[in-house]
């Protein structure tokens, strides 16, 4: 057979991810793709706790932010457009009402502490070496939140610069979890807005850096080969979005699946794939909810979720069942 893919070749982590474990993906917005999927199979996962960050600056920032958590003031927020916002945060925390955008941000954070200082795996996806810093005073922001591009300074940070910020950023995490296993990767998302040899001159710079930091922290750092993938083995427009700059869903699922097989036992991946074929029973459509068939259907996916639940008793199904159950009460109150 003729294959007709140029494969990368991926080592099989010792590193495992299982059921058990407390995953947290920081970075751009790859790690939420990677995430959701994790999330949707019922792992402990906590997404972007500020919401997506591009640069290794802001993501050691967060870090640092959940290491010595502070709770976010009146003075951390500038409103713009009607909207309340924060330079450590994404726009999707902005609000119109100052007291709901802090409540918010306050509450992600106070989520995430408590999971950061268990985490088993932390990854970590840097998107750009580009940095963004307020002019009046150097701060370097995780999202510019549409502002006039005169309000910022736009520069390149050096692999120097990453390797000195997380070389001090690395030893904090090792120091209150030893065990702590953090996978770096690169966003395939090309930035063009810099041009195509500047986009490679800042994937290039964040790989080398991950690379020292691999090597620096071998037993704890690792890396996964997202980009590569992506440029190597999805080398085809068909899997990109419409853009033909953001992957595509079927690249995701490419990429989604290489990170089980890295990652993942072969029973964990099949214990995937049973949760996936129930999710696909959850969010089945049915044309006529008052049939016989539909109550059988019901009854069948309440039976594989038991199932799930008696095999597996430290995945948490509760809400699945919830909502199952409350079909049948539905269907059979209809019958009456």
């Amino acid at each position: 057979m003729v294959n007709y893919m140029t494969e990368v070749e991926i080592p099989e982590s010792r590193n495992k991810i299982d059921f058990g474990d407390r995953v947290m993906f920081l970075g751009s917005c790859f790690a939420e793709n990677i995430g959701v999927k994790m999330s949707k199979s019922h792992f402990n996962v906590r997404i972007n706790p500020f919401g997506k960050m591009y640069n290794p600056m802001t993501v050691s920032m967060a870090c640092k932010r959940m290491l010595n958590p502070v709770r976010f003031g009146e003075k951390d927020l500038f409103f713009h457009n009607g909207l309340y916002g924060s330079f450590f945060h994404h726009s999707s925390f902005s609000k119109p009402d100052m007291e709901d955008c802090l409540k918010n941000m306050n509450e992600s954070l106070e989520i995430a502490v408590k999971d950061f200082h268990n985490l088993s795996h932390l990854i970590i996806t840097f998107g750009s070496a580009y940095i963004y810093c307020l002019k009046e005073n150097r701060t370097i922001v995780a999202n510019c939140h549409k502002r006039p591009e005169t309000d910022f300074l736009r520069e390149r940070i050096s692999v120097d610069q990453i390797t000195k910020e997380w070389s001090e950023r690395i030893p904090d995490l090792l120091k209150i979890n030893p065990a702590l296993k953090l996978i770096f990767t690169v966003s395939p998302i090309r930035h063009f807005r810099d041009g195509g040899h500047n986009n490679q001159v800042s994937k290039a710079t964040l790989m080398l850096s991950e690379q020292i930091l691999m090597e620096m922290y071998p037993e704890n750092v690792s890396y996964f080969p997202v980009y590569e993938i992506m440029m190597d083995e999805l080398r085809d427009y068909r899997f990109y979005a419409e853009d033909m700059i953001h992957p595509s869903s079927l690249a995701i699922n490419h990429i989604w699946e290489r990170f089980c097989k890295t990652y993942m036992t072969g029973d964990t991946r099949y214990l995937v794939n049973e949760i996936n074929g129930l999710n696909k029973s959850l969010n089945h459509r049915v044309l006529n909810n008052c049939s016989k068939e539909y109550k059988i259907f019901l009854k069948q996916t309440l039976s594989k979720i038991e199932r799930l639940k008696e095999k597996n008793p430290y995945i948490c199904l509760v809400k699945d069942e919830t909502e199952i159950k409350n079909k049948i009460d539905e269907f059979e109150n209809k019958q009456r």
